[in-house]
């Protein structure tokens, strides 16, 4: 623990002296500046390269405004370090003239680790090692550290994933006491285990996965039933979604229970996943295998099979069970079954035919009641990266979702939706998945796209779910229907983990958890749990918890202040209800299951970019067409046809001429051509630098007018573009001198882009190519002509 003044210097120190304290984390940048994240959630405070060389990326300091720049943003000094962090360092091994020293792989640290020379340990140069710090950083001084890991070499298979699960802290060895209980476990279902357990082993349930699939969650049966009785009777469903009783074999405050709560979640990489739990529960005892009997929890359902009800839960009920998986199917086999019953793959499964189509019939009918609530359901490409056995990548593929996936996905939502329920009418505290509508500011800025891409649909002030699926069935048929969708989808909050049920604005459900995956999710084992304890008539408490970390104290400030803007004026007289002890132990647990959920797509993601920078190493120079992903005022994101890599093209790579940012059409364009770079664009581009460190890919613009870009006249340009926040108007390269500019500009005003008709093309050809200079000489003379113009006309009326 450090606790260090810093004494600002420089001729704004006075007025420094003058202002706040402000609390908050570093955040380091790759180019050497940073910010400090305010706990307040206010603007971050910006530091400077100079400001950065005693702290360093994680670090808690106070920080002091001294000024504002002229976008009205604040700049910083750090006046005092609360605690260093004590996060290791994961870096290559250099020697440079005779000194050691570890150059950051997360390029936010900004400043290399010098290695004295007896601590440099096994590691050779070269090498990824992982460095604690001995020494922080000082104005005039770097860090000093040593080598607490060597990983290996940085082309070794999978050293990827050893830099990000230290990089982003995931937990991927198990306690010893956790190994040890793991061991102590038996290898199958006892008879003792089944003793108070409803007898499904005859049902033949059956699981549907992926075929790289091990640990089996779910299991699902449907059978066609009649509700009600005389005139009323009508058609309806049985379905039964049995998942894999965790809670049985994992008790609360035991060594597997502290490990899987520390991890929260799986997390899955391209040919290695980091489970929760020991691989002899995952994909042992509590995975539903096939031909084996399991203990599970059941959610049994009555579904509505006709009228203007179809698809409506009628009636569930929960209950322990032991079941015996009748069949192991894949996504790809069922999706064949379902396209055609008389095919090979139904006649290898034939016994089981009849039961697919009866949960095939649930699902449609579960799709209508989906389709009633306004769910929103957007099609989307994800990826998938195929790696040969070395770890290098083969290719990317898209992952193609059919109905088999579907059929699933509707069925686990009717068994989460019934879970959700539950806790709610029996007043028990637990955890709902909570996803809700979009922020104020986020909603503005969609309307406004709306209005000026031109689309007759828009969403009220207080949006429902079905708004945004109207708009998208609206737009599907229009050439730019991607570009629209995308910014529907990022109008949206993410979901998070919470014991204050607000609904899920996504699924247009009151109320929805996770219940589905208690082999890979913690939440959903917390939720096992307190539904056991309401069948018990007992009353599940969670057991003392750890501190709330970094992450999910930041998650907590940026809650707090989603809530604020949301709510921004009480009712007067009205107070906030204070929550119960109990409520706040719950809410600590949403909060670091949530973190540590969105910890695990950041690890993945760190190591899908490391793996396509090295993939793209090997195609640099080579040409691809692709399509804008998305638009800023510093460049266009580019994703490749062929390849589903994005990349980035820099403004400075788009040609030589002036480019705007229109943050209503979240496009750049072009103020002299009128060119347009917007979402969905498609272009050709070089693959032109990849920067593997950095997990950055650069292109180069080779065509894109060829290949559908829109060029509008240059007039409707300029009247539809909007100023950048530092009050320039748009952004220019930075090579490119901005009287040069306002020259060209001028240039056009004079006539040169709107040469008069009766003008030989010869001579528009000479006029086009006048230079800045003979441009503002051919601008002046044409003005003095039009004052002289209009005198001579007063002159002639009177």
């Amino acid at each position: 623990m450090y606790n260090k003044k810093i004494s600002p210097s420089g001729s704004t120190h006075a007025t420094a002296a003058l202002l706040e304290e402000i609390e908050g984390t570093v955040s380091g940048h790759r180019d050497g500046h940073g910010f400090v994240v305010r706990d307040d959630g206010e603007a971050d405070i910006y530091l400077s390269p100079s400001e950065m060389r005693a702290v360093l990326h994680k670090d808690r300091v106070k920080a002091r405004v001294v000024r504002h720049d002229r976008k009205g943003r604040p700049e910083g000094r750090v006046v005092e370090i609360i605690e260093r962090s004590n996060q290791p360092i994961i870096g290559r091994l250099l020697q440079e003239n005779g000194v050691w020293l570890v150059a950051p792989e997360d390029k936010r640290y900004g400043q290399d680790i010098l290695i004295p020379r007896g601590a440099t340990g096994q590691a050779r140069v070269g090498q990824v090692v992982v460095v604690e710090l001995v020494e922080p950083p000082a104005l005039y001084g770097q860090p000093v550290g040593r080598v607490k890991e060597v990983l290996g070499e940085v082309d070794d298979p999978g050293m990827e994933i050893e830099i990000a699960v230290r990089k982003y802290s995931v937990p991927h060895e198990f306690s010893e006491a956790c190994i040890a209980q793991a061991r102590g476990l038996p290898d199958k279902v006892r008879p003792q285990d089944k003793k108070n357990r409803v007898d499904l082993t005859d049902v033949p349930l059956v699981t549907i996965d992926g075929e790289d699939a091990r640990d089996f969650d779910d299991a699902v049966y449907c059978e066609p039933v009649t509700l009600g009785r005389g005139k009323s009777a009508r058609k309806g469903w049985r379905l039964l979604v049995a998942i894999a009783d965790v809670s049985h074999y994992v008790e609360t405050g035991e060594p597997i229970d502290v490990d899987a709560y520390e991890r929260a979640t799986s997390v899955y990489f391209p040919r290695r996943v980091i489970p929760m739990l020991p691989e002899k529960l995952s994909n042992g005892l509590c995975s539903l295998n096939p031909d084996v009997d399991r203990l599970c929890m059941v959610c049994d359902m009555l579904i509505e099979g006709d009228g203007i009800e179809q698809g409506d839960i009628k009636a569930y009920q929960f209950y322990p069970a032991v079941m015996h998986s009748h069949a192991r199917f894949t996504y790809t086999e069922v999706a064949a079954i379902l396209a055609n019953t008389r095919g090979a793959e139904a006649a290898r499964r034939k016994e089981r035919v009849g039961d697919l189509l009866h949960l095939y019939e649930v699902y449609r009918a579960l799709l209508s009641a989906r389709a009633r609530r306004g769910a929103v359901d957007f099609e989307t490409t994800e990826t998938q990266i195929v790696c040969d056995e070395s770890g290098r990548i083969e290719k990317i593929v898209p992952r193609v979702r059919n109905e088999a996936h579907r059929l699933i996905e509707e069925t686990m939502l009717a068994a989460n939706v019934c879970s959700a329920d539950f806790i709610g009418q029996s007043k028990h505290s637990g955890l709902f998945r909570v996803h809700e509508g979009p922020t104020p500011e986020k909603n503005e800025l969609l309307r406004n796209y709306l209005k000026a891409m031109g689309v007759s649909l828009t969403i009220s002030e207080d949006p429902q779910p079905a708004e945004f699926q109207r708009i998208a069935d609206a737009v599907k048929d229009r050439p730019d229907a991607q570009q629209i969708h995308t910014m529907l989808l990022r109008s949206m909050q993410q979901a998070i983990y919470t014991p204050f049920n607000s609904g899920h604005f996504g699924l247009a459900y009151e109320a929805y958890t996770h219940f589905t995956s208690p082999i890979r999710r913690y939440p959903d084992l917390l939720v096992h749990r307190v539904i056991k304890a309401i069948l018990g008539k007992t009353r599940y408490h969670l057991p003392n918890l750890p501190t709330p970390g970094e992450a999910h104290a930041k998650l907590a400030r940026r809650l707090e202040k989603n809530d604020a803007a949301r709510k921004p004026a009480r009712v007067a007289g009205e107070k906030a209800k204070k929550a119960s002890a109990e409520l706040l132990a719950w809410q600590a647990a949403g909060l670091h299951c949530s973190a540590n959920e969105r910890r695990a797509d950041e690890a993945s993601r760190d190591v899908e970019a490391w793996l396509k920078c090295k993939y793209m190493r090997e195609h640099l120079g080579e040409e691809f067409n692709g399509l804008v992903s998305a638009a800023t005022s510093f460049g266009i994101f580019v994703t490749l046809d062929a390849m589903y890599v994005e990349g980035l093209v820099h403004i400075t790579e788009l040609g030589g001429e002036y480019f705007r940012f229109d943050e209503a059409r979240q496009e750049l364009r072009g103020e002299r051509t009128g060119i347009r770079y917007a979402i969905g664009s498609r272009v050709r581009v070089q693959v032109s630098r990849v920067d593997l460190d950095g997990r950055r890919i650069d292109f180069r613009l080779v065509k894109g007018d060829e290949l559908g870009l829109t060029r509008e006249p240059v007039r409707e340009a300029r009247e539809f573009s909007v100023s950048r926040d530092d009050g320039e108007q748009g952004l220019s390269e930075p090579n490119v001198n901005k009287k040069t500019s306002r020259i060209a500009s001028n240039s056009r005003k004079a006539g040169i882009a709107k040469t008069p008709a009766r003008k030989t093309s010869a001579k528009r050809d000479k006029l086009a190519l006048l230079s800045p200079i003979q441009a503002l000489k051919a601008s002046v003379k044409s003005a003095v002509k039009k004052a002289a113009a209009k005198t001579k006309a007063r002159k002639s009326k009177r």
